[in-house]
């Protein structure tokens, strides 16, 4: 019975229940830890994703013979140079946009509740149940009000607490660039035969995944941020610009960040015009349609292979246990945990295989 793989499965979950156990009984001896990884983290991340949507232009230069002190310091060049273009290019027309939305805003929010004055007046034609129902959603809808204004200002902690960290964004971004090569080699070098030949391939296929997530994620946000710019721009919607932004970040997370970038647009084309509700939905619908077919099919290939109810379900676990950091690094975690658990499975197999073998 000990041989069975799943009594081998289920010990294997008991010891690692009882170890979590564990170390949560005794989490105060790790909090520091905690706190220095936290504030690691996020500099982290973002020079690994840094890394990643460069590393192509390193790897093209130095084809080219540039050394690796002339391709990172290409590389800054580019990236300065960039923010520089966009800013002097798009910037007037944001700041343009954002000053018209913030003269706008009173005039924005009383239309609005005109529309849910008059939503409400006319209640009282409607069923009793009806009326129950919609009485019940406007208290919801207020508590939901209540929330996003505290959400509002945890928010703007952390994004300052983000800027303030951003300072080793360079440090790791550099540190990426100049010595990638050494990451793996100084891990798979500990060990020695099959074994070491495992830990290679695993830290590679690792590589493969993080390089076409963030890569593609990337790019396909760009694509369809731009396609909506367009389509925005094509029926006249106001701050078309800023939601072509908002919608950009938000592509960046799978599957349900196309609709959580919509609703802003919906909110400012139903208080211009009603009737540009149906175009935006148009739009929306024709650019998700285009990426769900064309795009990501051609970018992302088969390099995740996740299922979108896996994907769902992936982003509300990690949004309720890390929050908006979770929801954006869940698929990625999980496309990195895939890799580990098959090339274990794999491996086990192997084992099993060679242990049978008839001699």
């Amino acid at each position: 019975m000990t041989k069975k793989l799943w009594f081998q499965s289920g010990v294997a979950i008991l010891l690692a229940l009882l170890i979590i156990k564990f170390f949560l009984e005794i989490n105060y001896i790790f909090s520091p830890i905690g706190i220095i990884a936290k504030a690691i983290i996020l500099p982290l991340v973002l020079g690994g994703v840094l890394y990643y949507m460069t590393e192509p232009i390193q790897r093209f230069l130095e084809k080219r013979k540039v050394p690796r002190w002339g391709s990172i310091l290409i590389i800054f060049v580019i990236l300065i140079g960039g923010v520089y273009a966009f800013s002097a290019v798009v910037g007037p027309p944001i700041a343009h946009q954002v000053n018209t939305l913030v003269d706008n805003g009173p005039k924005l929010a009383k239309e609005f509740n005109h529309v849910v004055d008059v939503a409400l007046e006319q209640k009282k034609d409607l069923p009793p149940k009806l009326e129950e129902s919609l009485n019940s959603a406007a208290d919801k809808i207020q508590s939901y009000a209540l929330k996003f204004g505290g959400w509002i200002v945890t928010f703007l902690q952390s994004f300052f607490q983000a800027l303030i960290l951003l300072v080793l964004v360079p440090f790791f971004f550099v540190f990426m660039l100049k010595d990638h090569e050494k990451f793996a080699p100084k891990i798979y070098n500990y060990f020695s035969g099959k074994r070491r030949e495992w830990v290679k391939k695993t830290l590679h296929d690792i590589d493969h995944v993080l390089r076409s997530y963030i890569q593609g994620q990337f790019l396909i946000s760009a694509i369809l941020a731009t396609i909506i710019l367009i389509g925005y721009w094509i029926i006249g919607l106001q701050y078309a610009l800023l939601i072509a932004i908002f919608t950009l970040f938000m592509n960046l997370i799978p599957f349900i960040g196309p609709w959580i970038a919509v609703m802003p647009a919906i909110l400012i084309a139903f208080t211009q015009d009603p009737k540009l509700v149906i175009w935006v939905a148009v739009i929306t619908l024709i650019a998700n349609q285009v990426d769900s077919n064309f795009i990501t099919p051609n970018v992302m290939g088969k390099s995740l292979d996740i299922h979108p109810l896996t994907v769902i379900t992936l982003l509300l676990a990690a949004g309720n246990i890390a929050g908006f950091v979770g929801i954006i690094v869940a698929v990625p975690v999980y496309g990195v945990a895939k890799v580990i658990v098959t090339n274990i499975y794999a491996a086990r197999k192997d084992i099993q295989k060679t242990a049978t073998k008839t001699v």
